[in-house]
Formats: structure tokens, C-alpha cells, sequence
């Protein structure tokens, strides 16, 4: 049983608990920050965030079922008040408590059920271990949550057609920067190019830089679209076997000469932060 499935396990059985990240990772048998950047590339949902969304979609069928009242159905789901309850039952599905209680019914509601977590296929061979040392980026950021994620392809799409003619460039890759996670999934992605130095960087380019560390990379020839994929498997099958602990730093996708961002064929390597 991988992380993510061990994590789906807990939350269910103790989704009328007190639950944390700390506590879920620690049941996981990883760390907060391995369990969140698994569960987001698995299900495309935060930890905790998905706990709130099925502690409410559980209250939501006991409101219909009837038989209890709504401030019962609220403490069950951690909420320790009516007006809290309320506040984020209306956030989640654009209706009040009361007025599932009258209908009698959950239809029309965007319910979140429980993840049925199997096995990913393999996706990746055993990866080859580097030193890199330090590397300067420059190009565009936004923001991402694992929710959000779906509108990446457009970020490369406005990076693809900007001037590349900056002095300086280091050469032929694409990286995309994965980096600022936090424990909400909350992250930036960063689209760019290496550079030499910053002397001949617009104002319209963003920068990193990312300190001198050791990467196991990860190689595959799969479309781009595969890509989850690839993340799921390294996340939750490759490294919980593998002795080693990822660090919390920038992870990279690494796209080389051979990549096509027009049909999005050619491979491209994930290069994976190690802490030791």
C-alpha cells in the first residue's frame, strides 16, 4: 500500500476525528511535505482540503437522511459552531444546511465521494543520480494549487512565444519549477530557461535561483500528458522503497532538445530533490 492509499485509509476511518497533515503523514509513514506533493499529484486535491470536502459531503447525506440536527451533523464534521458549519457547507455547494434538510436529498450537489486508490502502473525505471551545481532560471511564474493545475499547458504556451533571444542562455532545455509548496497545495510553477547571469534579463522575466544539490532523475519517453503519471509513480511507489528522503526544494521537469511542445512527444526527465 502506497502513501496515498494509506492516507485515504486513515482519513476515512477518522474523517469524524481530529485529523492534521502532521497526523495523516505520520499514519502515511512519510513526511507532511512527501504526503502533500503525493496526494496532490494522485488526486489533484490538497490534504486537508479534500478532509473538509468529504466531511461535508458526509454531512450532506446525513442533512437528507434526517434523524439529526444540524448542530450534531456540524460537530461531527469539526465545525463547533452552527454559523461556521453553515459558512463553509454554503462555500462548498452554494446552499445552506437547512435547505438540503428540507429537500430531503443531495442531488444537484458536486459531492466529493471517497477515493478509491489503486496500484499506479509503473511508470519509471530506477533514475540516475547527480550533483548539479547551482543554476540560474528566468522566465514566467503564476501560481498553482493541485486543483488549479490544469491551466500549466497555457503557462508554457505564453512562455513558448516570447522573445528567447536574452543574451546569455544556458543551453537547449525548457525546465518547468515546481517550488513555494505548501501545506494546502499551494505552489509556484516556474516556466523558464537556464541563464549564465541576470545582466541581460528583461523585467518582464522572473528569477530563481536554485543552490548547488543532489538529484535522482527520472527519464521518460511517454507524451507530456503522461506526466502525472510519472509523478504518481515516483511519489508513491518509487520513493517510499527507495532510502531516500526528497528534500524541500525545487523540483524540476527537465525538457531537452528532443521535446516537441507541438505535438508533445520526445520525453523529458523529472529531476527529483534529494536531502541526503
Amino acid at each position: 500500500m502506497n502513501p496515498v492509499q494509506k492516507a485515504n485509509w486513515y482519513i476515512e476511518s477518522f474523517l469524524s476525528s481530529e485529523l492534521s497533515l502532521e497526523r495523516i503523514a505520520r499514519a502515511s509513514c512519510v513526511t507532511p511535505f512527501h504526503l502533500t506533493r503525493a496526494f496532490g499529484q494522485a488526486t489533484g486535491r490538497s490534504v486537508m482540503k479534500f478532509v473538509r470536502q468529504r466531511r461535508l459531503t458526509v454531512a450532506a447525506h446525513r442533512l437528507a437522511s434526517g434523524g439529526r440536527t444540524v448542530m450534531e451533523i456540524a460537530l461531527d464534521a469539526q465545525y463547533l459552531s452552527h454559523e461556521a458549519f453553515s459558512r463553509a457547507f454554503r462555500e462548498q455547494f452554494g446552499v445552506t444546511p437547512d435547505h438540503v434538510r428540507r429537500q430531503g436529498t443531495t442531488k444537484g450537489l458536486q459531492l466529493t465521494e471517497a477515493c478509491i486508490m489503486s496500484e499506479s502502473n509503473r511508470q519509471v525505471s530506477a533514475p540516475r543520480m547527480i550533483d548539479h551545481p547551482e543554476m540560474l532560471m528566468a522566465g514566467i511564474v503564476r501560481s498553482y494549487s493541485y486543483e488549479s493545475s490544469a491551466a500549466i499547458p497555457a503557462q508554457w504556451n505564453e512562455f513558448n512565444e516570447m522573445e528567447t533571444s536574452v543574451a546569455g542562455f544556458v543551453g537547449d532545455a525548457a525546465y518547468g519549477v515546481i517550488y513555494n509548496d505548501d501545506s494546502e497545495g499551494n505552489f509556484q510553477y516556474l516556466t523558464a530557461m537556464e541563464v549564465q547571469n541576470y545582466d541581460g534579463v528583461g523585467e518582464r522575466y522572473a528569477r530563481l535561483r536554485i543552490p548547488a544539490r543532489r538529484y535522482a532523475v527520472f527519464s521518460s519517453d511517454v507524451h507530456v500528458s503522461g506526466l502525472k503519471a510519472v509523478m504518481h509513480d515516483i511519489w508513491s511507489n518509487w520513493l517510499p522503497g527507495s532510502g531516500h528522503a526528497v528534500a524541500d526544494a525545487p523540483m524540476l521537469e527537465v525538457y531537452g532538445s528532443s521535446f516537441n511542445p507541438q505535438t508533445g512527444m520526445g520525453g523529458f526527465e523529472i529531476w527529483l530533490p534529494l536531502a541526503s
